[in-house]
């Protein structure tokens, strides 16, 4: 009886799953190369949203997700990290590189993706993450969330985190390794 309570423990699986499906996509990385759902496909990732001419939420969230990428390599995971910019027509892969070289990024294991149009990273965040992203007209600032999101090997976002206070990293590292113990 013992070893089947301990079997069905919480720390098996992951607490309340957001299980929303991501659906296909083809981004460009801040290399050119195209980044996709398929090419992700096995991989264990986070994605976020970000620019790079955000001047609130965005450094902080790039230097918490750095942080958790150095957590994650510290133990020994493989994780992809996923930062879809949120105004495209301004971050081209030089400037992604421009404002990532302010973080000692690792770039064989962090795409920042851009290269389609503002309409489709609005409704690609709204229809696979539930999250608004949206560019004011009479703004430079984009509006979107500021959460990370972890992602499992089948292409679900299983859930969701605070990316700016109280980043809950040993939360995160716990539950990606409860992924990666079920593959």
């Amino acid at each position: 009886m013992f070893v089947v309570l301990t079997g069905c423990s919480s720390s098996s699986s992951i607490s309340d799953p957001l299980n929303y499906e991501v659906k296909d996509f083809e981004f460009e990385n801040q290399d050119g190369e195209i980044v996709s759902l398929n090419s992700l496909k096995g991989d264990i990732w986070l994605a976020d949203f970000i620019f790079t001419n955000c001047d609130t939420v965005c450094p902080p969230m790039t230097a918490h997700m750095k942080e958790l990428q150095n957590m994650i390599e510290a133990e020994g995971l493989e994780v992809k990290v996923i930062s879809f910019s949120v105004d495209p027509e301004n971050d081209t892969p030089d400037k992604i590189k421009e404002f990532a070289s302010n973080y000692s990024i690792n770039f064989n294991k962090w795409d920042f993706l851009t290269g389609y149009d503002q309409s489709v990273i609005e409704e690609f965040a709204l229809k696979n993450f539930k999250v608004i992203v949206q560019k004011p007209k009479e703004s430079e600032q984009v509006i979107h969330t500021s959460n990370f999101f972890l992602i499992d090997q089948n292409g679900v976002v299983m859930k969701d985190y605070s990316g700016v206070t109280d980043t809950p990293y040993d939360q995160i590292i716990s539950d990606i390794k409860v992924l990666n113990s079920q593959e």
